[in-house]
């Protein structure tokens, strides 16, 4: 029963048996969020490609029809 029982003063908190560890997983929690945040950046760079490539076509289409315009 000694181990559950605070040895320390009313005021004082409780010595923690951890040590170093790391009990809530922020380690863990941090390196999922670089991997989120790096998949996001990756989607977005192909989006950006695809936008880019899209308004290239658009472009060279738009002056398709403005130089050979047939009626």
């Amino acid at each position: 029963m000694t181990m559950l029982t605070h040895t320390g003063g009313s005021f004082k908190p409780a010595r923690r048996s951890l040590g170093g560890q790391d009990p809530a997983g922020r380690v863990a929690a941090n390196a999922h969020l670089a991997m989120i945040k790096r998949f996001c950046i990756g989607g977005l760079t192909v989006l950006a490609a695809g936008g880019t490539l899209a308004a290239i076509i658009a472009l060279k289409a738009a002056l398709f029809v403005w130089v050979f315009h047939y009626y």
